[in-house]
């Protein structure tokens, strides 16, 4: 048993956190509460995309003096799911006001539905997305899982 998960099992033996706070922490940890010692959810041994890439490449039919931008982005899954961990840790009150904000800005979206299990779902729904970015002197604007 790592330190870390003694010490949450430790403050919920002395009341520190509820049943809930400790399993939100073991998870935002990596560890599932049934010990068996397999991944956490929505991790597969067989997921090899190890990168999420956004890529733009600059328009070839632009003149000579257009003023052209090349953007390579290449974010570790691992940096993805470990924020999508970290999201069972918002505090109820605070997850409220997000969305409130959210709401406003006109996005219709509850971040209390973000889940880890559903990650590789979204990876795998975006397997090659390409947008093509219409107008003047812009080029193609490319995402992808590598």
């Amino acid at each position: 048993m790592s330190e870390n998960r003694r010490r949450i099992l430790d403050m919920l033996a002395e009341g520190k956190v509820s049943v809930n706070e400790a399993e939100r922490l073991l998870a935002a940890m990596g560890e599932s509460t049934g010990d068996t010692g397999f991944s956490t959810a929505g991790e597969t041994a067989k997921d090899e995309r190890k990168y999420l890439r956004v890529v733009v490449e600059p328009n070839p039919d632009a003149g000579p003096g257009a003023e052209q931008h090349r953007v390579n982005i290449r974010v570790p899954m691992a940096l993805i799911r470990a924020g999508v961990k970290l999201t069972s840790l918002i505090p109820s009150n605070a997850t409220t006001k997000i969305n409130e904000e959210l709401h406003k800005s006109g996005v219709d979206f509850d971040v209390s539905n973000i889940k880890p299990e559903n990650l590789n779902e979204l990876v795998d729904a975006m397997k090659d997305l390409e947008i093509d970015v219409q107008g003047g002197q812009e080029g193609k604007v490319r995402v992808y899982f590598e």
